[in-house]
């Protein structure tokens, strides 16, 4: 039976098909939307299915539930098979490249009659794409860059799909009897935007238990192998896993080893070296004559090397051992220091729950300050607002501020778009009525570099913006970020006083960590929000803050972090 990942792709796929052959925007916009809610869904669909309820979830139509009923009886769809005797689905492929559009695409597969991606590239070599009408050399060289691009994506999979996984995984295999701990390993454990396989590793003196509950989790297509100290298998999604299993006495060893990065670990044999140790995954030897110290916990590896625990997010090889070592290591910044979300959305533009639900479900996660960043009016397929909307939303602003009381204070602001010339959405008078002003490019990323970068340089000059949002405006793992020239781009915002987001959105998390870290240098605020556009999404916070402690963020570094008072104070001076 098909799984929640199975049926979004399904989706996904056929709201590509529709975007070629020219559907409107809001056929499109549902099945993406339906795909959207698949992956997002707490529970398998075909439980939904299974108890009649397939309506009951969000953005679920009859026409979608019809679908889904389909799918889940028959594992086709005659839909799907009828659209794809009109459109060749290997054209869905193409709009993974960056620059190439539905309408390009369309227009390349019509007249050239090619459908494969290999043929493409060579279409594009040969010079043929460039006297197609509306294209020319430089669309050519566009096209041939995007699929290099492609090229170069690794198949990793984003860290919001793999963190849940591993998570239940370890949850599950530690109520197995004789199970001291389970735990994420790798580049998952150090948070890193996309992973691999994923790694876990389990402190238990017996194996066999362990292996079982492992091959018997739910979804596993198939096991890859099963031995005493190590198991693999695969899910139905594609997904790849294994678990090691370690004595108890020797985990913090093991799991040291098994998160790595592996020049961070280099580092550490240096030190143990010139202590006269062996560090491997098993334990630390002495390197003359007899003797094995074991460690359970990671900290006892640290402490055995005259080192404090270094988190595992900075385990890169970035000086974090030379700070550990002059005990100059930052305290990182935690989830429960956030008190604010300054990019949210509602009913006003595409958010799934009014301002009320959103600001009550942000309450109830302790956040102090909620802003309502509802896209401008460019942004045609969000539902952006016009001006004269805004002072309709300001009413109910004051409206719902009465209801919550002090449980949580309510910003009028606006996701404002960067528009492909350089200029914002609406014009500085209105801006400077607004509490708070993001602006952001959802559109034109594949800009040449220069243009991009004085696009985004401009918004970061305008005195009425305060944050800049998701600054590349990149999506993992399908679209690379726009070519900006960062270090111009910093040196800008850390002279205009403007702060820079990470967007907390696993599919985002834009700032990346080495230009956070560089933002810090230079004394840049940096804003970490959710970009919630459901009560869900709030509980994207903990990706924001890991990429946060990947750049070496403190609580001080980071404004949603402050007290009411003090940002108000900030957003005053701002203008």
């Amino acid at each position: 039976m098909m799984n929640n990942r199975q049926l979004a792709d399904t989706f996904t796929l056929i709201a590509n098909l529709c975007e070629i052959k020219g559907e409107v925007i809001y056929v499109i916009l549902a099945y993406r939307k339906a795909s959207e809610n698949l992956m997002t869904l707490g529970r398998e669909a075909s439980e939904y299915w299974k108890e009649g309820k397939l309506r009951e979830i969000p953005g679920v139509g009859k026409a979608i539930a019809e679908k889904i009923d389909e799918l889940l009886t028959t594992g086709k769809l005659e839909f799907l098979e009828k659209l794809k005797a009109e459109i060749p689905a290997s054209l869905a492929d193409w709009l993974q490249v960056p620059g190439l559009g539905p309408k390009k695409i369309a227009l390349i597969w019509k007249t050239l009659e090619i459908t494969a991606l290999a043929d493409l590239e060579a279409a594009a070599k040969n010079g043929k794409l460039r006297d197609l009408p509306g294209m020319g050399a430089k669309s050519e060289t566009a096209i041939l860059e995007g699929i290099a691009s492609l090229a170069r994506r690794s198949g990793r999979i984003p860290l919001g799909r793999a963190y849940p996984l591993a998570q239940e995984i370890c949850r599950t295999l530690k109520k197995v009897k004789g199970v001291v701990d389970a735990q994420p390993a790798g580049s998952l454990r150090r948070m890193r935007p996309t992973v691999g396989d994923l790694d876990i590793l389990v402190a238990a003196k017996d194996s066999a238990a362990v292996m079982e509950a492992f091959v018997n989790l739910p979804g596993v297509s198939r096991v890859l192998g099963k031995g005493e100290t190590k198991s693999s298998l695969e899910f139905t999604d594609g997904v790849r896993a294994q678990v090691w299993v370690h004595p108890p006495e020797k985990f913090g060893t093991a799991l040291q080893y098994a998160t790595g990065s592996k020049d961070h670990n280099v580092q550490l044999r240096q030190i143990a070296l010139a202590k006269g140790l062996s560090l491997s995954e098993h334990s630390l030897t002495k390197t003359k004559g007899k003797g094995e110290i074991l460690c359970s916990t990671e900290e006892e590896v640290y402490k055995t090397l005259g080192l404090p625990w270094i988190p595992p997010e900075l385990r890169e090889d970035r000086g974090e051992v030379q700070a550990a070592r002059a005990d100059k290591l930052p305290k990182l910044i935690e989830v429960k220091d956030i008190r604010a979300d300054l990019q949210t959305h509602s009913t006003w533009s595409d958010g799934k729950l009014s301002m009320l639900e959103m600001a009550q479900a942000a309450a109830k996660r302790g956040i102090k300050v909620i802003a309502f960043t509802d896209h401008s009016a460019s942004l045609g397929v969000t539902g952006g607002l016009k001006m004269e909307d805004h002072k309709k939303q300001a009413a109910e602003i004051r409206k719902i501020q009465k209801q919550l009381g002090d449980s949580i204070l309510v910003l009028h602001a606006s996701e404002v778009e960067i528009k492909a010339d350089g200029t914002l959405d609406y014009p500085d008078e209105f801006l400077a009525t607004l509490d708070l002003v993001l602006a952001s490019m959802h559109t034109s990323l594949r800009q040449p570099r220069d243009k991009v970068t004085q696009r985004m340089i401009n918004a970061i000059r305008n005195p009425h913006v305060d944050i800049i949002g998701h600054p590349t405006g990149r999506l993992i793992p399908e679209r690379e970020g726009a070519d900006l020239d960062m270090e111009a781009v910093l040196q800008a915002a850390a002279e205009s006083g403007v702060a820079m987001e990470i967007n907390a959105s696993p599919y985002r998390l834009d700032l990346e960590d080495i230009y956070a870290r560089r933002a810090k240098e230079l004394g840049i605020p940096i804003s970490i929000n959710t970009d919630s556009h459901s009560e869900e999404d709030f509980d994207m916070l903990p990706f924001g803050v890991a990429t946060a402690r990947r750049a070496w963020l403190t609580k001080d570094d980071v404004i949603n972090c402050w007290s009411a008072k003090k940002l108000l104070s900030w957003l005053e001076k701002r203008g």
